[in-house]
């Protein structure tokens, strides 16, 4: 085979562009649904930078047979055998190969010594030692292994070593061809099956060497171990016994127990067209690979997006749910109970007042006037009891919702994590309180700027200089706040006194469709004020699943991506 021409191009840069949209997904959240997505993510990464990237950019390059097995299966030892001398530690301590040995002819060694292949390993060179060396991979080159076939020793498939499997794992996709090595005790152990149905369904090439066999069983057991590999798509399979023997003083097995085994190691680095058939098996089988592992990364991060967005929900729903609350209730009266109504008292004068206001009408003006123009303490009095219970009302719902964004997210999937990694999000912000207090007086600061607005002529310049601006402001306060739905008892006569006394005087001042447009329009500006105090609550919270980086154009890349190879690969 040769170096890939133009027309491999297209498949190349599809598959770089898989690469880097696999690369751009993000999985930061830890559901059920989603348990494994990390892996699959993990695993498409590594087998496109070891196997599938290098290969279709050298499809000349010598094969790489890597050999994998269970512990104890005697893999160091065979490779040192075929080689004919100790380039891979063996010994009866277990793990033994905690570090892959890579070893290849002079000839190949380019192909080895940069990062074409495996580039998160650094290289090593040196004598067969136990000792680890993590994150790496040690080259040996040995004139005794035929140019264009390069053997790699990789740790345990089932070590007791968390970082061994890993590697051993990646290795075994970074592998033009898997040579498994096994036993008659333990060739039919669970986790080498697992990833021989991996390789199967990859269409990786693989070959089976059955180690340490008993002369007196191996004809029960070879057919045995050929019918399970029959079952699991890979029938095609060259299988390999070696008989149980001495070794050689130096650790080698003799060459009547490996001599079939090297003789067709031999052949195929010395065939050309035979390695560039499992090349072509492998590559071939890894790219129809991609599509469904990257489906089912897709999936996985619309999960998570969807989980996101349930998140986004409950947040909106609960602040929506405080803004109507608060709307609700400065149209039901309760800001009129209490200390703001006693104030008024104070001010205007007795419940029996009220109940003459229909009779007595420009009485009550005159009282209100002198009360408002001769007492400003008591309006301010007044004034101050309104801002407190609009500021407690507004405070009070934010708290409530944020409150209820953490009860509804700890429901949620992923919610307890995001909580957990921003706990602050179940109260509001520590400025809330004086961000509110602000805004109702700039609210009142809306008021007076509304009677200036219809303060047009010199009749009704008059008469606010009468009442004075404040007073007015407070009457217009009172207006917007003085409905009785949330009163009962003598609350009600008194707040639909309140109601009366101040829309009477502002129709005496305005007129009556000038007053209803103020009153609406006030409510209106102190609604918006209350949204953009919520909006900022919300930002917090929407803030926190921002950080979360699962934008929604990551499925659509993947998907893009696959089809593109898809058509490249035609």
């Amino acid at each position: 085979m040769t170096s890939p021409g133009e027309e491999a191009r297209p498949l190349i840069e599809a598959v770089e562009g898989l690469r880097a949209a696999v690369d751009g997904t993000r999985l930061p959240l830890d559901l059920v649904a989603t348990a494994g997505a990390g892996r699959t993510r993990q695993a498409l990464l590594d087998q496109l930078d070891d196997y599938v990237l290098p290969r279709l950019g050298s499809l000349d390059a010598p094969l790489l047979a890597v050999i994998g097995g269970s512990t104890g299966a005697g893999k160091s030892t065979l490779v040192n055998s075929v080689i004919g001398t100790a380039v891979s530690a063996a010994g009866v301590i277990r793990p033994t190969t905690t570090s892959p040995v890579l070893v290849h002819n002079p000839a190949d060694g380019t192909w080895f010594a940069d990062r074409r292949v495996l580039p998160r390993l650094a290289r090593v060179t040196g004598p067969a030692v136990a000792q680890a060396h993590p994150g790496a991979v040690r080259l040996v080159s040995s004139p005794e292994l035929p140019a264009g076939m390069a053997l790699l020793d990789a740790p345990d498939i089932d070590s007791v070593v968390h970082a061994n499997r890993a590697l051993a794992e990646q290795l075994l996709q970074a592998a033009d061809l898997w040579l498994f090595v096994t036993t008659a005790a333990r060739y039919a152990d669970a986790v080498p099956w697992s990833l021989l149905r991996q390789a199967s369904e990859r269409g990786t090439a693989v070959a089976i060497v059955l180690d340490r066999v008993d002369p007196e069983t191996i004809d029960e057991v070879r057919p045995h171990l050929v019918g399970m590999l029959r079952e699991q798509g890979l029938g095609t399979a060259p299988v390999f016994t070696v008989p149980e023997t001495t070794l050689t003083p130096d650790g080698i097995l003799p060459e009547s127990a490996i001599g079939r085994l090297r003789a067709w190691l031999d052949a195929l680095a010395g065939d050309l067209r035979a390695r560039s058939i499992i090349v072509a098996q492998t590559l071939r089988g890894a790219l129809s690979s991609l599509d469904g592992r990257a489906r089912e990364l897709a999936d996985a991060v619309r999960v998570q997006g969807e989980a996101v967005a349930s998140l986004e929900a409950a947040t909106a729903t609960a602040y929506e749910r405080a803004r109507d609350e608060v709307a609700h209730g400065m149209n039901d009266g309760t800001l009129l109970r209490g200390e703001v109504l006693a104030r008024w008292q104070e001010l205007v004068g007795t419940g029996e007042f009220f109940r003459k206001v229909e009779a007595r009408i420009s009485t009550m003006r005159d009282h209100v006037t002198a009360a408002v123009k001769g007492e400003p303490p008591a309006t301010a009095n007044v004034g101050e009891a309104l801002e407190s219970g609009v500021s407690a009302l507004i405070r009070a719902h934010a708290e409530g919702a944020a409150a209820d964004v953490a009860r509804t997210w700890r429901r949620l999937p992923g919610g307890e994590q995001v909580l957990a990694a921003a706990p602050d999000l179940a109260r509001p912000a520590p400025d809330l309180p004086a961000r509110i207090e602000r805004s109702v007086r700039d609210w009142q600061g809306d008021l007076l700027e509304l009677i200036r607005q219809e303060s047009g002529s010199r009749r009704t310049n008059a008469r606010i200089a009468a009442y004075g601006v404040n007073g007015i402001g407070l009457l217009l306060m009172l207006l917007v706040f003085s409905h009785t739905g949330g009163l009962s008892g003598a609350e009600v006569g008194i707040a639909g006194g309140t109601s009366v006394i101040a829309q009477k005087v502002l129709e005496a001042i305005f007129g009556d469709q000038a007053v209803r447009e103020m009153a609406d329009k006030a409510r209106t500006l102190l609604v918006v004020r209350v949204d953009d105090l919520y909006a900022a609550e919300q930002r917090r919270h929407d803030e926190a699943l921002a950080r979360l980086a699962l934008a929604p154009e990551q499925v659509q890349r993947l998907e893009a991506a696959i089809a593109r190879i898809r058509e490249a690969d035609r």
